[in-house]
């Protein structure tokens, strides 16, 4: 089965699930690094033709977002030589890769971690990690509470990695989370669908763009 948005229910549906008083869209990692031509991984080579129709559809969700009062949080790696990961580092040194090559991603202050695709506006949240999942030793859970939501929805890069791994924690967490399905890439679609379906199956529900944005219509 091709892992993809799943119909609503007609009764207590995803209009009643997502309304924008509980709900916040939270979109991961969508940085130049690892999304834009000129960034370190597009550098490296790295085929990201399954990008921009992610990005197209995060900036949908953050628009319908704006537009129904739903708060949009931007989650993205911010790195700096001092909270490089000792076992990231010796990892790629294992695996016959340069460490020092490998590490700096998104540095802080450099053009690698600036937005790519949607943006944050002005008193929009902003949350700052320095590993995969948007709740390790940052401040995503305290923000979220503070907006008084319990309740996401989901965009990001990359679906197997720094996606995955903020949605299980989100679940741990005890937040209901809807991961759009559309509005995240990873750099293989094969590993995108088994991510996704990994998901769909323990911690999150799957929809898609439109579902979420006529779902927010209706409540509104």
């Amino acid at each position: 089965m091709t892992a993809q948005a799943s119909p609503a229910p007609a009764a207590d549906g995803l209009a009643a699930w997502i309304t924008p008083a509980r709900t916040a869209l939270v979109i991961i990692d969508m940085q130049v690094d690892f999304a834009a031509p000129e960034g370190r991984l597009g550098q490296w080579g790295v085929d990201l033709s399954t990008v921009p129709p992610a990005l197209a559809k995060a900036e949908a969700l953050a628009a319908a977002a704006r537009k129904v009062g739903a708060p949009v949080v931007f989650v993205g790696l911010f790195t700096r030589p001092e909270t490089d990961s000792i076992s990231w580092r010796e990892r790629m040194r294992r695996r016959g890769g340069d460490p020092d090559s490998d590490s700096g991603l998104c540095r802080a202050g450099e053009a690698g971690s600036d937005w790519y695709g949607p943006k944050p506006l002005p008193g929009e949240r902003v949350v700052e990690k320095a590993r995969y999942s948007g709740f390790h030793e940052a401040p995503l859970d305290a923000v979220l509470k503070g907006l008084g939501v319990d309740t996401l929805v989901v965009a990001g890069l990359t679906t197997e990695c720094c996606v995955d791994c903020t949605v299980r924690d989100a679940f741990h967490l005890d937040y209901h989370v809807f991961v759009a399905a559309d509005a995240c890439a990873a750099y293989e679609v094969e590993v995108h669908e088994a991510s996704l379906k990994a998901l769909e199956l323990n911690c999150a529900i799957l929809v898609d763009t439109d579902q979420v944005i006529t779902a927010w219509e209706e409540a509104a």
